[in-house]
């Protein structure tokens, strides 16, 4: 059984515009001690497929469908104050930006130590001295010294660094990091992943990388889902999805990353502005953007694709190339590939 297990999540929000289907039919494992990407460009659902998983979606948010079990609890229906007793405790979550998801008007230390009172049984000097060595922990220098400072004295860095020490405060067996590095210069980049590597050795916990960047996947994850408006395009090992794509974006999104053979020619971003999610075509998502786009791609989704048993894709573009030379394997029944639909393909 693995630790976390979503199936078929739908979570949306609901505007004066109408429902915005922010995640759409969302389906992964996350095993004991790897690391799980998930990867795609604004507005793809990422951020709301972890606020989905720790209950801590806006008012206008909802889970309307799904199931999302952690070490076998079922969590979606359950009180407040059972939620309150994992998140934080056993799931923790790093923010995009610590700078907002710091109190200004606190210090370091007190922030710390409000989180150990909180889910631990420190209190006192002992929560105190416990925040200094969790700066420690994640090579805050001098954390004596730190811990009495304010948010804003501190580098765009060391704020993140104080942001996985209070996420690792309960040492949880499941860390999200949504965007960890986004406003971070290269260097520091390295240095906190670096540390989120080690610090995942050393406690064993098993960790979410939100990410748009796929270097970051390359350097951390074991698995990677590939999302799309708010659906999986593309699910399998990293060496998969980086060496075997089998989705239009995901090659989109590979050719798009500047590499040393590139140098000197333009790169190849990927054409047209993301979905609408207020109005989301009949067929694949990607479609208005996908060169290679097909007749049935704008009315039908893509069936269930087994590539290899590391390795699911959902792509007409494979079907077509499967059905001509017999090699297709699909995961599920698909009433979709009846000889007059494939007749569409051209």
């Amino acid at each position: 059984m693995a630790l976390l297990e979503v199936r078929n999540l739908h979570t949306s929000f609901f505007t004066d515009a109408g429902e915005v289907k922010a995640v759409n039919g969302l389906s992964f494992d996350l095993e004991y001690g790897k690391v799980l990407g998930i990867v795609g460009e604004s507005g793809s659902g990422k951020s709301v497929t972890a606020y989905s998983i720790m209950q801590i979606l806006a008012p206008t948010g909802k889970i309307v469908s799904g199931s999302i079990k952690f070490d076998g609890q079922e969590l979606i229906g359950i009180s407040e104050k059972e939620m309150r007793n994992i998140r934080g405790k056993r799931i923790s979550i790093i923010f995009q930006d610590p700078m907002t998801s710091l109190n200004p008007v606190y210090n370091i230390g007190h922030q710390l130590v409000e989180a150990l009172k909180l889910h631990t049984n420190y209190t006192g000097s002992a929560a105190r001295q416990r925040a200094v060595e969790l700066l420690r922990l994640v090579n805050v220098n001098e954390p004596q010294k730190r811990i009495k400072q304010y948010p804003y004295e501190l580098s765009g860095g060391m704020r993140q660094r104080v942001m996985i020490a209070m996420a690792l405060a309960c040492e949880p067996d499941i860390l999200i990091a949504d965007e960890p590095t986004t406003a971070l210069d290269v260097t520091i980049q390295a240095q906190i992943l670096e540390l989120m590597n080690s610090l995942q050795d050393e406690i064993g916990m098993s960790i979410i990388m939100i990410t748009h960047d796929l270097g970051v996947v390359a350097q951390m994850c074991d698995e990677v889902v590939v999302m799309y408006a708010g659906e999986i395009c593309e699910q399998g090992t990293a060496d998969e999805i980086y060496y075997n794509p089998h989705h239009e974006y995901t090659k989109g999104l590979l050719n798009s990353i500047p590499t040393v053979a590139s140098a000197g020619t333009k790169l190849k971003p990927i054409s047209g502005t993301p979905i609408d999610l207020l109005n989301m075509p009949e067929g694949c998502p990607f479609a208005p953007r996908c060169n290679e786009a097909m007749k049935i791609c704008l009315g039908k989704h893509a069936p269930k694709m087994q590539i290899n048993d590391e390795h699911i894709a959902y792509c007409w573009v494979n079907v077509r190339e499967g059905v001509a030379d017999g090699s297709i394997v699909l995961a599920e029944p698909a009433d979709t590939l009846a000889d007059k639909e494939v007749a569409v393909y051209e």
